[in-house]
């Protein structure tokens, strides 16, 4: 990163705001901190609470245990769908049956008892208005289309175990560049208190030589004008690092107003990867990111697969199914229910029946039926992800390649900044001695020093971007992180 500034009398005040403003302007303000004993935290701490305690990673752990129960249940395809329902209905109209009832005859034409002697005559019954139904189904349906439905549910958990890996590594690799972030912020605060204390030693110079009568009454102005634009700088960055340190609280599962403190870093940039080629070629095989997207294609292919099967080939059925009737010639509501008798077990449509079922779709050979065209649309949305899939192995590819260059790019100029700051202190150490000596105006002792203050800012936020692109080139690898940042923090 490289800061451009010209030497007006503000210069200090821009400088750091903009660093400041850069770094975390984007962050809402919170309270402020209780005054209890700070937390000592490790990168590798502050990535463990995170992922603990991450609200996203809570969601997506919810997620997969969904498709995780769903794999580990898959065999329940094959169990029958079992129902029971019973139906209490009322008919609209009164229903009417007749027969003939027999009548003995000995009575009354006075006949012996024996042989009985009997005559009929006709009967019609209102049957009543209400009745009962009972049912009890059981279905088996079997097709090819049932077995690759069962990969598709072992796909589907496999991708999503990739895609809750791929949301942790997220979370690590945020919290490892926002760590980094306070640090280079924290210093960013220690270079401006450093400034602070040089524009207040240089406003007792100028108040010195003034009082000497060596320096006009207006180096004096303008030394402790500087001095108290200053103060709102340091009041502001102070306020953005403590506003940081609390969305870094809230993202660890901690109380925003946590104090903590982190270990610094001293950061090595001699290290740089090698063979371009091979580290293109181990990124487009591991990064998490085209992983989720080679499970999700593999998952629709086996979900197309299944569609297929479903509609190409024929099914099997098995059933049962078991029904009785209350009798209609009896109520509901006067008789009783658990008299076997009061119920038809067969007969009149009762009983119930096993099948066996051989069928097949015909709507589904043509392309133009709904059938059809949910075929067309599954294979569209697979050449779509194959698309995407070539098209972020390409991003990839740039992504290294530019990655490995702003390494090289730090690294080359290295020494050429340290000699910078070197030259830049000397430079302000010789010109504040002229000031002290009345050889040299203020403007020029302030231009040093934003010289210097520019130097040492930008050797910084040059080491820690070598860091974080460090960080973001081991998640494109799919390698653990530290395996390359590691090597250049000693």
């Amino acid at each position: 990163m490289i800061f451009s500034f010209k030497a007006p009398r503000s210069g200090f005040i821009r400088l750091f705001l903009f660093a400041g403003f850069l770094l975390c302007g984007a962050f809402s303000v919170y309270g402020q901190t209780s005054a209890v004993q700070p937390i000592r935290l490790t990168p590798n701490q502050a990535v463990e609470l995170a992922v603990r305690n991450n609200l996203n990673l809570e969601m997506a752990r919810e997620g997969l245990d969904i498709k995780k129960r769903k794999n580990d249940l898959v065999w329940n395809e094959f169990l029958p769908n079992l129902g029971i329902n019973g139906t209490l209905s009322r008919s609209n109209w009164a229903m009417e049956t007749s027969g003939n009832l027999p009548v003995p005859l000995n009575t009354l034409l006075g006949l012996p008892p024996e042989p009985r002697v009997n005559a009929s005559t006709p009967v019609s019954v209102t049957l009543p208005n209400w009745n009962v139904m009972g049912n009890f189904s059981a279905d088996l349906t079997f097709s090819f289309a049932l077995i690759q439905g069962i990969r598709s549910f072992k796909e589907d958990y496999r991708a999503g175990v990739l895609s809750y890996d791929k949301a942790v590594l997220q979370v690590e690799q945020g919290i490892r560049k926002m760590y980094n972030g306070i640090l280079l912020l924290e210093a960013n605060e220690q270079l401006l208190l450093e400034t602070f204390e040089n524009v207040r030693r240089q406003a007792a110079i100028a108040e010195a030589n003034f009082n000497a009568g060596l320096a006009p009454r207006l180096t004096w102005l303008q030394a402790q004008v500087a001095l108290e634009n200053l103060r709102p700088s340091v009041n502001d960055l102070e306020n953005n690092l403590k506003n940081l340190k609390g969305n870094f609280a809230l993202l660890l599962g901690l109380p925003y107003n946590t104090p903590f403190e982190l270990d610094s870093l001293s950061v090595d940039v001699s290290y740089i990867p090698d063979d371009v080629e091979q580290l293109i070629s181990r990124a487009a095989a591991g990064k998490p990111d085209i992983l989720e997207l080679q499970a999700g294609i593999i998952t629709m292919q086996t979900q197309r697969k299944a569609l297929g099967l479903s509609q190409y080939t024929p099914y099997l059925r098995f059933g049962y199914t078991l029904s009785t009737m209350f009798n209609p010639r009896l109520d509901p509501f006067s008789n009783s229910w658990f008299t076997g008798e009061n119920w038809n077990k067969g007969g009149n449509g009762t009983g119930g029946a096993f099948s066996i079922t051989l069928g097949m779709s015909f709507n589904s050979l043509f392309n133009f039926t709904k059938e059809g065209q949910q075929r067309k649309d599954m294979d569209a949305g697979l050449r779509v992800q194959h698309l995407r899939l070539a098209q972020m192995i390409r991003e990839t590819e740039l992504e290294i390649f530019s990655k490995i260059n702003s390494l090289e790019k730090i690294r080359t100029s290295k020494e050429a900044q340290q000699a910078a700051v070197d030259l830049a202190e000397q430079s302000y150490r010789l010109t504040e001695e002229a000031y002290r000596a009345g050889l040299q105006d203020f403007q020029a002792v302030q231009n040093s020093s934003l010289a210097l203050s520019q130097s040492k800012l930008q050797l910084l936020t040059q080491q820690f971007n070598y860091v974080n692109d460090l960080i973001d080139l081991e998640y494109s690898l799919g390698i653990p992180f530290g395996t390359l940042s590691s090597g250049s923090v000693k």
